[in-house]
């Protein structure tokens, strides 16, 4: 496995919803309006700002740079230049890839070369202004400030639809980039295994290729039609001028599209993209049935847009508190992505081409070792159907994968990024919280890795209880997590009839205790010898800066609270309740600083809880298992309050397809899954007045928290109408709908969730 820290070391409406009806607001507004996609576009954030639609197949979006970790999505803030237009980008990734299909307009001289930041002289870079540039979900727009074009960019399910508004009497061209991708972070271009590009009939530009970027190998087709013939054509092989034919192939392609002074009116690009081949790529060009026509597209991405983030209704005088809730449920929803065709072809993680089931979906860009943690619960919410979805397709996807259940996969490809197989985790939640997920199905492929696998450093694990350092690298984060799967997994076997295994695999889950130090109370690296590795410094990222790091993306500081399973018996190891507060109190007031060698995205820090990066984004709601919930409410509105911000640079860290924004919302409702699989939330600190969440059957689950703009403490709950004296509540009992009142004070009220019986379930099987 990979971290996305390794990538790094060189550098210091999907079709879905046709089968699965959205679930329905109380009342029609125009959600699109409070969302703001440049939120994250800068800082550590990495989202793209571009067109696309709810889990699209599409993400037509602007790049300024494709060589360098904070433009791991095509885009930065800061940039000042602008290369084009691409059709598929990552939303706030810690890793790069994609970026396909440049498309540059220009007028002039046909310029063939990139360029860089630093040099942009004489490449087809050109000057970008943020004061010419709007971005709306399913809308982007920017006018060129060299040349006057105005470009706009929307799209649908599988097509983005440009629209290039050249000045009068200028002499006008596109540049398609087939080549362009990100390139390596030690500036080598990306590396394309094969392309080519076809001229058809009617002006129909088609073209494929595969490339080995982080997807090791992943294979992309496009179509194009123009609205408006081109005049003529150049294309373009290693940037020399090539003639003679219709198709060309190599590994460098580019050609050129020109319409002199001969435009009428807006020029129109249309482009679908498919993994299987030319012909997949040509349906989905047409199958919106759109055409041309840019506002009905525009207007219908605005439309699926409003319906998705329809379900939750808040109410609050704050509009930068506002904009950040629907900024974040809106990439809440941009990944996974769809990835079929319409005609229900897939390429499948085996790299070959399946054929899906009328009704059925396959889907892409599963940030899991991320997204595991809040977004898919909260998928579980506003939107089981695609929660089944999702769960059921990474079953299929693993069951596809030589290398079985999935890590991260992308476009067809096991990244195999990030350590754990977190799939198991949105499955297990998922049969939990009954769903339509096949349980036996699940733990017929899940079996085999929890028994058999030995890679990577999974014999060590079941052999000494921890995996040793001076076998594997990211050790001590290893056994916590695989920790946390062997829960997953047990819940699986459960399910499927399996109780033996569960049994086993239930106690194995109590791994985490073996990478315990009681002297320290820290998280550490053991040695196959069972003695502690030297030196120790619970804020670097290992004990040999010459061996790869002992963590993942965080230190012992974080590590030693990622058990998110069996609070209680974690507790124990540390002596008790007053210990473990001690702790945490100890982790939020301890100094924020880092050794060189730590992750840039180890971010946002109070202490040293990181909310810039996953490993930390459960600890502060774990003082409600020590009895001491009022400081979770105090911590959780602090980062709240602190580490979003409705601006470029308004989040701590990496988006991370979803969870960074998951975080918020589910935490300015008032509760958090600690763990997803057990299917409880934690109170934490309702950030609004009140919040209305429509669920299914038409049921409404109403919170409300009166003065809880100045007022983070929790005085007392009633849910239903009675008094509600646990810091907790299940996703069963929030599924059923009703109301959950917050009365909320400036004072603490250390007594709410004190008593043993008032605390979270933790290591309870159903």
């Amino acid at each position: 496995m990979l971290s996305r820290r390794s990538l790094l070391a060189s550098a210091a409406a999907s079709g879905l919803a046709v089968a699965m009806p959205r679930l329905a607001a109380a009342q029609t507004v125009g959600y699109s309006q409070f969302v703001n996609p440049m939120i994250g576009t800068g800082g550590h954030g990495h989202v793209y700002p571009g067109a696309s639609v709810p889990f699209g197949m599409i993400q037509l979006s602007p790049d300024t740079d494709n060589a360098r970790w904070d433009a791991c999505s095509g885009y930065y803030y800061d940039d000042k230049t602008l290369l084009g237009f691409s059709h598929t980008h990552l939303s706030g990734t810690g890793a790069s890839d994609m970026l396909d299909l440049l498309v540059v307009p220009a007028i002039g001289e046909v310029r063939i070369k990139p360029g860089t930041l630093a040099d942009p002289e004489g490449s087809y870079r050109t000057a970008m202004s943020h004061d010419q540039e709007h971005s709306r979900p399913g809308y982007y727009s920017l006018v060129l400030p060299e040349s006057g074009i105005r470009a706009e960019l929307t799209a649908s399910a599988r097509a983005g639809l440009h629209r290039y508004t050249f000045p009068e009497g200028k002499d006008a061209h596109l540049l398609i980039d087939w080549a362009h991708g990100f390139r390596n972070y030690d500036g080598s271009a990306t590396k394309i295994i094969a392309s080519s590009i076809e001229l058809r009939e009617n002006q129909v530009l088609v073209g494929s290729r595969q490339v080995r970027q982080w997807a090791q190998g992943r294979y992309i087709h496009f179509a194009m039609k123009l609205s408006q013939p081109a005049a003529s054509m150049t294309f373009y092989k290693d940037d020399t001028e090539i003639t003679g034919a219709t198709t060309y192939q190599g590994q460098s392609l580019k050609v050129a599209l020109h319409f002199g002074h001969g435009l009428k009116g807006p020029l129109l690009v249309k482009v679908g993209l498919s993994a299987v081949d030319i012909a997949g790529a040509l349906k989905n060009l047409d199958e919106d049935g759109l055409g041309f026509d840019f506002e009905a597209m525009s207007g219908q991405a605005a439309a699926q847009w409003d319906t998705h983030l329809s379900p939750i209704e808040i109410t609050t005088e704050d509009i930068g508190q506002r904009t950040a809730f629907y900024t974040a449920l809106y990439h809440a929803q941009l990944a996974p992505t769809l990835f079929c065709d319409a005609d229900g072809r897939y390429r499948g993680m085996d790299k070959q081409v399946h054929q899906l089931e009328p009704g059925k979906a396959n889907f892409s860009t599963y940030s899991l070792w991320d997204t595991y943690r809040a977004l898919h619960p909260l998928l579980t919410i506003i939107d089981p159907p695609h929660a089944a979805a999702f769960a059921q397709n990474l079953i299929e996807q693993g069951e596809q994968s030589p290398s079985g259940p999935v890590i991260w996969p992308l476009q067809g490809v096991e990244t195999f990024c990030m350590i754990g197989w977190h799939s198991a985790v949105v499955i297990a939640e998922a049969i939990h919280k009954g769903l339509p997920v096949d349980a036996k199905r699940a733990w017929a492929l899940y079996r085999q890795l929890a028994f058999g696998r030995n890679t990577p450093g999974l014999n060590a694990y079941r052999g000494f209880g921890y995996i040793p350092c001076d076998l594997e690298g990211e050790s001590v984060s290893k056994t916590l997590e695989y920790a946390y799967d062997d829960w997953a997994m047990s819940h699986m076997a459960q399910a499927a009839g399996d109780y033996m295994s569960a049994a086993i695999l239930r106690e194995r889950s109590r791994n985490y205790r073996n990478v315990f130090d009681s002297k320290t109370q820290f998280c550490r690296p053991r040695l196959m010898s069972g003695q502690w590795a030297l030196p120790f410094d619970p804020r670097s990222m290992g004990h040999d800066s010459k061996r790869w790091w002992d963590y993942t993306e965080s230190n012992a500081w974080q590590a030693t609270f990622l058990n998110q399973h069996d609070l209680y018996g974690h507790i124990g190891l540390f002596g008790g309740d007053a210990a473990f507060e001690a702790k945490l109190d100890a982790l939020f007031n301890a100094p924020s600083d880092l050794p060189p060698d730590a992750p840039p995205d180890m971010t946002g820090m109070i202490g040293q809880y990181v909310h810039g990066n996953e490993p930390s984004h459960h600890i502060a709601y774990l003082y409600a298992y020590c009895g001491a919930h009022y400081k979770t409410q105090a911590r959780i509105r602090e980062i709240l309050k602190t580490q979003y911000r409705a601006a470029p640079d308004g989040m701590a860290g990496n988006e991370d397809c979803g969870q960074m924004s998951a975080w918020y919302i589910l935490s300015a409702l008032g509760f958090y899954p600690v763990d997803p699989v057990g299917g409880v939330y934690v109170f934490g600190s309702p950030l609004f007045p009140q919040a209305r969440v429509h669920l299914p059957a038409g049921r409404t689950l109403t919170i409300r928290a009166e003065g809880t703009e100045t007022k983070p403490y929790i005085e007392s709950v009633t849910w239903q109408g009675r008094p509600w004296s646990r810091s907790w509540i299940s996703h069963a009992e929030l599924m059923q709908g009703g109301e959950l009142v917050f009365v909320m004070s400036d004072k603490p009220n250390p007594a709410f969730g004190f008593d043993i019986t008032d605390r979270p379930p933790s290591f309870q099987f159903s």
